[in-house]
């Protein structure tokens, strides 16, 4: 469900990009690299979901990925018992109200249209709170329009990191992450699956373009298409991407005082638009240089 959620937080916060376009066979993503005499550390922006046969593993990606002896990335996935025992914490309600009580009338009929259109009754999400119901319903939408989770390029390269011995950390505890949404008011959360509801028909569409703003290595293009969205809902962009950045941006500053190489692998939001970490970094005079 983590990577679950960062696929919503790629894939949908972004409504306003709503150019539909067919993901290439071939990716070419942006890579980065921060560098002095002892110490490199790569920038990798990641997609949290992705179209089976879209090569992105290129020989640069490759070649930066095999010469660093960590991987850093937005956390690392626990194991299934841990993840749900995280998940059935934060996510179950625990004050004796449903997700239907919660909700105004027009929403518990759009939720319920679109439970329906996978088999479910209308009350199939009342014991989750409305954070985690947007999760579970972008989650079913994004496997018919053809996109897994389960190769995702955090995934991909969390995976390559075990087999090769390689150091593998997170920047954030699993239920730090998801906490991000839990500790959001209910009146946020609503305002969020209500957004998605609305935009249910666009899923397609956005998640199109996101992929292809992130094969065709646009990193700005869509980092400015992400904030320019996020930006109507202030709060939740405070926790998910600038305080966020902040703390990164943070932490390669003082991991360049260590000998070695390292990659850290985020989502691709967080490397491009305003504010995003090659600009914080600028400002801690670290210079953030594109590997082609």
């Amino acid at each position: 469900m983590i990577r679950m959620l960062c696929g919503v937080i790629a894939a949908l916060v972004v409504a306003c990009a709503s150019i539909s376009a067919a993901a290439p066979p071939k990716a070419d993503p942006a890579l980065w690299m921060v560098k002095d005499g002892d110490t490199t550390i790569y920038l990798f922006g990641t997609v949290h979901v992705m179209k089976p046969g879209v090569e992105w593993m290129d020989d640069t990606v490759k070649s930066a990925f095999d010469s660093s002896g960590e991987l850093m990335l937005e956390t690392v996935e626990p194991p299934p018992a841990e993840l749900q025992a995280i998940v059935m914490k934060l996510a179950v309600r625990s004050d004796g109200r449903t997700l239907t009580e919660t909700l105004p009338e027009a929403r518990r009929a759009q939720l319920a249209t679109v439970l329906a259109g996978y088999g479910m009754p209308a009350n199939g999400l009342d014991r989750f709170e409305p954070w985690f119901a947007s999760v579970i319903v972008s989650g079913m939408a994004l496997p018919r329009l053809g996109y897994d989770p389960t190769i995702g390029a955090d995934r991909v390269l969390a995976e390559r990191a075990r087999s090769e011995g390689k150091v593998l950390t997170g920047f954030e505890a699993p239920a730090e992450q998801l906490g991000y949404f839990d500790a959001s008011s209910e009146e946020a959360q609503i305002a969020y699956l209500g957004t998605l509801l609305d935009d249910m028909d666009r899923i397609g569409p956005v998640s199109a373009r996101i992929l292809e703003l992130w094969s065709a290595g646009q990193p700005d293009a869509l980092g400015d298409a992400m904030n320019a969205e996020m930006s109507r809902t202030p709060a939740l962009f405070k926790r998910l991407i600038a305080d966020r950045n902040v703390r990164w941006a943070s932490w390669i500053e003082q991991r360049m005082a260590k000998p070695g190489v390292v990659f850290v692998a985020v989502g691709a939001g967080h490397l491009g638009g305003a504010g995003n970490v090659r600009e914080l970094l600028a400002a801690h005079g670290l210079k953030a240089v594109r590997v082609h």
